[in-house]
């Protein structure tokens, strides 16, 4: 999220910016020890290095991959770098547990998205720095979670806030006229759905996929609006007790799974279709980062639906009569620290925020310091939606609240312990009520900072 900001309300004007001229660090690969630089990106009889060679870089989007949008990426770099041999793009499908597994080895390409799993104290043990994280923020914000004691190692590929995607005419349709303001009107209204169009699944959980459950993490800290929830949240016994954050989220997905207002088998969904069937108005809402906004719209065009009917609301909650929604970066791009071809991996990251237009094209805010929110999100802007941008961990406990989560083995940013949720709540997991699920993560989590924390 970005560095030590406070939230701030409608469209979040971004202050302009200094370009700052960074050097690619660390080897180029060559065998010519004279052209070989030095970690500021000069050789070593003091000339720049230029990007050249080839590189592999690992995406998640394989359907850019697909559709030839990455060939054009790679053509327009090559261009800009004659030198540059050839780029080679690797689409991942399950991205996170592919290129986790990939990580016990030296081959996960040169350029990369950081997996979420990696915590900030492990990211020097994979990843290249790119530079100091003060002097890098005059030209990129959104680099604190993929920063360790100064340094930043990931740069975002584009900035997201969160809430949820939802098919305006399906609301609309079933006499829907405003945003709800609370969890029991969003269960009141998908009710609404149900009962107009007994053949659409008012929310899709999208659970067979297991990441889309991730989503809803995402969410934390707009219940209490606090850019310090993920700080007192390490510090805390008891994070699923009446009233807090993630009891408000995760009440809101087991009520309207226990209610019936979820798909009827949610271990046959699909990602794919479920754009389609969002567009078509055969689901009503999908809980997902701003993100998925652009590819909502496409699907719905593709299938004979509008994409003026995808809209984007707001958690259903409010503080003080607003709503809020957190603000910060998707994947971050990074550097394999074992890689031969750092120079040209850097120019590739660089390249990618400047000149690409993936920021625009997928609707999503920019990294780069001096850029505007995008169009898609003129319906926050309408609802007065109040951006929270959340502070990072004090110097010193930047993994704490990751090591407590690996220790509770509880996986908040894995499918796992919702797909649980999702269980339970459809009568197929271990059988447990509501409150026993979450009195169980409680003595998880209570247990965990007790060993990790003290």
């Amino acid at each position: 999220m970005f560095p030590q900001q406070q939230r701030r309300r409608g469209a979040l004007a971004l202050a302009a910016g200094v370009t700052l001229a960074l050097t690619a660090a660390c080897s180029s690969g060559s065998d010519d020890p004279a052209t070989t630089p030095d970690p500021t990106g000069s050789s070593t009889d003091g000339a720049v290095a230029a990007p050249a060679g080839e590189i592999t870089v690992l995406t998640w989007r394989t359907d850019l991959v697909e559709d030839g949008t990455f060939d054009r990426y790679v053509s327009e770099f090559k261009a800009k770098y004659p030198d540059v041999t050839d780029v080679k793009v690797e689409g991942i499908t399950d991205y996170e547990g592919e290129v986790k597994t990939r990580m016990n080895t030296e081959d996960y390409g040169d350029v990369l998205a950081i997996v979420n799993t990696v915590n900030p104290d492990q990211l020097p043990d994979f990843f290249e720095p790119l530079g100091d994280q003060a002097a890098m923020s005059t030209e990129y914000r959104m680099l604190a979670p993929k920063s360790f004691e100064g340094k930043s190692y990931g740069i975002p590929v584009v900035g997201n806030t969160q809430g949820i995607v939802y098919n305006k005419k399906v609301w609309a349709d079933a006499g829907i006229t405003d945003l709800p303001t609370t969890p029991d009107e969003f269960l009141q209204d998908l009710k609404a759905i149900k009962d107009s169009a007994p053949d659409v699944d008012p929310l899709y959980t999208n659970y067979a996929d297991g990441w889309p459950l991730t989503q809803w993490e995402s969410h934390r800290g707009e219940i209490s609006a606090d850019p310090d929830f993920d700080n007192l949240f390490a510090q805390d016994d008891a994070p699923w007790a009446e009233g807090t954050d993630h009891y408000v989220i995760d009440s809101l997905l087991w009520d309207a799974v226990e209610q019936g207002l979820t798909e009827a088998d949610p271990t046959t969904t699909s990602w794919e279709p479920s754009k389609n069937l969002l567009g078509t108005g055969k689901i009503g809402a999908m809980v997902l980062g701003s993100w998925a906004i652009v590819q909502m719209q496409q699907a719905a065009t593709d299938s004979g639906g509008s994409a003026d009917d995808i809209g984007y609301m707001p958690f259903p909650y409010q503080v003080d009569g607003t709503f809020h929604a957190i603000i910060g970066g998707d994947y971050n791009l990074g550097i394999n620290v074992h890689s031969d071809n750092k120079v040209t991996a850097r120019a590739w990251i660089d390249w990618f925020n400047h000149d690409s237009g993936f920021a625009d094209d997928q609707g999503g805010i920019s990294p780069l310091v001096d850029s505007q929110l995008p169009a898609n999100l003129a319906d926050f802007t309408a609802a007065g939606v109040e951006f929270i941008e959340m502070n990072p961990a004090p110097a010193g406990k930047e993994s704490l609240l990751n090591d407590i989560d690996s220790a509770a083995e509880i996986g908040l940013w894995s499918p796992d312990y919702r797909k649980a949720l999702v269980d339970n709540a459809r009568g197929a997991g271990e059988g447990k009520s509501k409150q026993e699920y979450f009195d169980s993560l409680d003595a998880k989590w209570a247990a965990a900072r007790a060993t990790v924390a003290g």
